[in-house]
């Protein structure tokens, strides 16, 4: 086989019974199927061992989360390529063979994301990657088709095959030689946000991040933590935080961070005023966490002489009050 499809699990046995069999369906026979478990109580395994004999399970000892999950799950495959996959994505046709041609016609590309449409309401683009994901200066993410709340109807107008800062998490093709050089996902971060600092240092390691729209699949989003969860904006805006600290380049950063961080407390107050308190206080425990991890953070700090630029836009947030 010459792809493995890894898809990361954690009691989600309702999800792999819905999804599952169209990614089997549509996978071809180039792609390796595993379903990496993150210690599962519900009988997850037991259901794809019974129903897809053909596709591999990986048993994790804890719930490592997505980030040391995947990077566990990828030491155990033998495949050149990925494709790690979220357990609540659907294909509908073949996503594999232009993710697969567009790794092997292009040495430099390392990372690359299909088009992500909508499960619920396939019309639009998906929150989580959409048309293909950038940063603004002070790595606030977005997305082609998606920026912050307002999505898209899939038009057309994204199926491009172009270079993007970073790879949906949600599905995310990755070369695995290049993943183990750039150290893998961070296991830090548990979830969310892994993939952009993924993208970003395979990026100062000279490698391209792609998108391409030839491939499409159908992502139900919060399948593990729904968007209105707390823990989500924790992770959320604490990782945000990692990634300027971990990949930005040198100059700048401090004013970059406070910045960021000043901006992230007007996101706070906004909480505040719509009386959501939970994610008021998720947002204050992102930064008390990103300062006791501060020192741990800026070791890892690996940045080029040259590194390449990370932004196309200053700043999200202004340009979409304009």
């Amino acid at each position: 086989m010459k792809i493995a499809i890894v898809i990361l699990n954690w009691n989600g046995k309702a999800l792999l019974q819905t999804f599952l069999p169209s990614v089997v369906q549509h996978s071809g026979k180039s792609a390796q199927i595993y379903v990496a478990d993150n210690a599962s109580t519900d009988d997850s395994l037991v259901y794809v061992q019974e129903h897809f004999p053909d596709v591999k399970c990986i048993s994790l000892q804890k719930n490592y989360g997505y980030a040391e999950g995947y990077n566990l799950a990828l030491q155990q495959i033998k495949e050149p390529y990925a494709i790690l996959l979220n357990n609540d994505v659907a294909f509908k046709s073949d996503a594999v063979t232009p993710i697969l041609k567009a790794f092997e016609e292009n040495h430099k590309i390392a990372a690359i994301q299909p088009k992500i449409l909508d499960y619920k309401n396939p019309e639009y683009f998906e929150y989580a990657g959409a048309g293909g994901g950038f940063i603004d200066w002070f790595a606030y993410p977005y997305c082609r088709g998606r920026i912050f709340s307002n999505i898209e109807k899939d038009k057309g107008q994204y199926n491009d095959e172009v270079p993007v800062f970073w790879a949906s998490g949600a599905c995310l093709g990755i070369r695995v030689s290049a993943f183990f050089e750039a150290g893998g996902f961070d296991k830090d971060y548990f979830a969310h946000m892994e993939e952009i600092d993924l993208c970003w240092r395979l990026q100062n390691l000279g490698h391209t991040v792609y998108y391409t729209g030839k491939a499409e699949v159908f992502h139900l989003g919060g399948g593990t933590l729904a968007n209105q969860n707390p823990k989500k904006t924790f992770l959320n805006f604490r990782n945000s935080l990692f990634n300027l600290l971990k990949n930005a380049p040198s100059k700048n950063i401090y004013a970059k961070l406070v910045t960021r961080m000043l901006l992230d407390g007007v996101a706070a107050f906004f909480f505040l005023a719509k009386f959501q308190f939970s994610h008021f206080t998720a947002v204050l425990q992102a930064h008390f966490s990103f300062y006791s991890q501060f020192s741990k953070m800026k070791k890892k700090r690996s940045i080029p002489k040259n590194p390449p630029r990370y932004y196309e836009r200053f700043s999200i947030v202004l340009d979409s009050k304009t």
